[in-house]
């Protein structure tokens, strides 16, 4: 369950909190995705098989506190993948960052 604190910061539960982390398993870089990152802002997870967009859009936006603009998925070799287009500039950037993906 989602709460928010009175000044207005998300506060999550535990058990929401270990159920996102099984929608959203890890990043997933590679030379293609690191240009997806700079050119098109977007990054790249691996994600759970049974995950949707809006599980995955709802993750990212509790987890990493970011604003999705659009969710792709496609099945791989590596798990099911999600590409996330993020709605500010240079978001998946620092995102990538703070990850320490960069």
């Amino acid at each position: 369950m989602v709460k928010s604190s009175e000044h207005g910061e998300p506060i999550v539960s535990k058990e929401l909190e270990d159920n996102l982390h099984t929608i959203i398993l890890r990043p997933y870089i590679t030379e293609k995705t690191f240009n997806l990152i700079e050119k098109e802002n977007k990054l790249t997870f691996i994600v759970a098989d049974s995950a949707k967009k809006d599980d995955v859009k709802r993750a990212i936006k509790i987890m990493y506190e970011s604003d999705v603009r659009e969710v792709n998925l496609f099945r791989t070799i590596q798990g099911k993948k999600a590409i996330i287009r993020f709605t500010k500039d240079e978001e998946a950037r620092q995102l990538a960052t703070k990850l320490g993906l960069v």
